[in-house]
């Protein structure tokens, strides 16, 4: 497993600390339920969705929940480099079967206990087309019944239609930001389009806040 997840490898770090902050508010501040099944997602590339979405599912694990990390960045997703773990098939491919049954085939255990992963698989010709599909909210649904909390790792929003097509299939929606880098025009383009479609926006997660001010989230990632 890559340095990035900080949770696991250096548990007692200000970083961990915050993930561990963020997980408490998605499940204290609205009902299991509601946060079920979370979309973590950004205005654009590089403010490290990925890195506070395997953070955060390994936050959710360590508090002996059955957690599933899905990489439903279907274009370039990363999630089965953080954890090691083969990409052969994934959630494009459960998707493209048009089946529930066989859901167990794609799902990869990782050495962190209570968490497992679904890898992005195959790059699809139609991303967005394979997500608008009728069998994504099946999946959802039946994944519902086999696990506590799921977390999706998604696409920017700006640009691509991918995670509001999610937005609409998930409980809550967290949308990161990165300091010095995403605009804060991005930032409202992203937002809005999310309140458009009455997007259950849990809050913004700032990443890559100088540690020397405030302790957090700086140089973790790309």
């Amino acid at each position: 497993m890559k340095e990035e997840l900080v949770i696991h490898n250096k548990p007692k770090s200000n970083i961990s600390e915050d993930i561990r902050t963020i997980r408490t508010n998605l499940m204290f501040t609205s009902s299991d339920e509601e946060s079920q099944v979370i979309l973590v997602t950004s205005s654009i590339p590089g403010e490290g969705k990925s890195f506070i979405s395997s953070n955060l599912a390994t936050a959710f694990a360590q508090t002996d929940e059955t957690t599933l990390l899905i990489d439903c960045d279907l274009r370039l997703g990363r999630i089965h480099k953080i954890f090691g773990v083969s990409n052969d098939k994934g959630f494009s491919n459960l998707l493209a079967s048009q089946s529930v049954v066989n859901c167990a085939d794609f799902i990869k255990k990782t050495p962190i206990p209570n968490l497992y992963v679904i890898p992005r698989g195959t790059v699809p010709p139609n991303p967005s087309e394979l997500l608008n599909s009728t069998n994504t909210k099946r999946v959802i649904n039946f994944l519902r019944e086999n696990f506590s909390r799921i977390i999706f790792d998604g696409v920017p929003i700006n640009g691509l239609p991918d995670s509001l097509i999610m937005a609409l299939l998930v409980d809550r929606v967290v949308l990161v930001t990165a300091v010095g880098y995403t605009k804060i025009d991005e930032l409202i383009e992203a937002k809005k389009a999310l309140e458009k479609i009455d997007a259950n926006i849990a809050g913004v997660v700032v990443n890559r806040v100088n540690q020397t001010k405030r302790g957090k989230y700086s140089n973790y990632y790309e």
